[in-house]
């Protein structure tokens, strides 16, 4: 599906797209864009997730970050079970419309990952001619929750 929904403008023209004025966001074949979050006062990046028309629509009239969760196939409100929800400070579409950018403060511990840390980006891939199978390294991976607390189960 890369048709925008009718709460968006129609796409038009490859010009209209990258230099005109109306929000024409590309979904692709599943009805997804890809969204990239990152922290709106630091500048690092928080998150990378999916949003369908729902999600993106519920972002923009909330000014609250929500997503689709594409392993529960569910509308999904960050922060709805941790606390953590992200206020949307800025949202921004690269030039082709197929890709978002949300500058966001976080609430609570300001924990974007589920696993209790800031970033869900606290593990670094090495690079380089000896790099394939190596170990990652832990960067930044303080944890500011307990996941087993904050998400109980029954």
């Amino acid at each position: 599906m890369t048709d925008a929904p009718a709460a968006f403008a129609a796409r038009g023209s490859h010009h209209e797209v990258e230099e005109g004025l109306g929000f024409a966001p590309k979904f692709d074949r599943d009805g997804l864009i890809a969204a990239i979050v990152t922290d709106a006062d630091a500048g690092g990046v928080l998150m990378f997730a999916y949003m369908n028309a729902e999600a993106l629509k519920a972002t923009i009239e909330t000014g609250v970050a929500h997503f689709w969760s594409r392993s529960r196939g569910a509308l999904w409100r960050k922060g709805e079970t941790s606390g953590h929800e992200m206020a949307i400070v800025e949202l921004r579409v690269d030039c082709d419309q197929d890709a978002l950018w949300l500058r966001v403060r976080v609430a609570g511990t300001g924990a974007a990952c589920h696993t209790g840390r800031k970033s869900c980006f606290y593990r670094a891939a090495p690079t380089g001619p000896d790099a394939l199978g190596a170990a990652l390294t832990p960067v930044d991976d303080a944890r500011l929750f307990d996941p087993a607390e904050t998400y109980k189960t029954g």
